[in-house]
């Protein structure tokens, strides 16, 4: 079916995402700029055709937060990729029918390390508890969130105080 020149339905984009913690265990979210309502996420991107998924990572969070690809650092990988299906009204010929990503845990190197939103795709951040996490999130990503908390929680229970 073809809806506004999209294939619907034809594709899942490759992706990946980051949840980062900081020394309390707390998880950095980002706001979405430009919205009506607010909407809150881990950060997250596509990635390009050839390139290895913790690449990926790393020049997302350096485009989305200006977080450069020395100073994330990774203490865990989810071994699955995961998917998520967009909202009709969110899909287009960039990001098609919605994601299929690989999830890195990691965490900044270093205190002076500065959080940096593009002020294009993410207007703010703010250090969560897992709980608020899951309150901010929009549906379609919360069965990802409640997977990636279950999968890293361990890590998450023996957080730096």
């Amino acid at each position: 079916m073809k809806e506004r020149g999209v294939e619907t339905g034809e594709f899942f984009r490759a992706g990946v995402g980051a949840m980062i913690l900081n020394r309390r265990g707390q998880i950095l979210v980002l706001r979405r700029a430009g919205l009506a309502v607010e909407a809150w996420q881990l950060p997250q991107g596509g990635l390009r055709r050839g390139e290895d998924p913790l690449d990926g990572v790393r020049r997302e969070l350096h485009e989305e937060i200006g977080i450069f690809p020395e100073q994330f650092v990774v203490i865990d990988r989810c071994p699955d990729w995961m998917a998520y299906e967009l909202p009709e009204q969110y899909r287009s010929e960039k990001v098609g029918r919605g994601q299929v990503q690989r999830w890195f845990l990691g965490e900044l190197a270093g205190e002076s390390v500065r959080v940096e939103p593009d002020g294009i795709e993410f207007d703010a951040y703010e250090w969560v508890e897992k709980e608020e996490l899951l309150k901010r999130a929009v549906a379609f990503r919360l069965p990802i969130y409640r997977r990636l908390l279950e999968y890293f929680g361990k890590h998450l229970q023996t957080a730096k105080p």
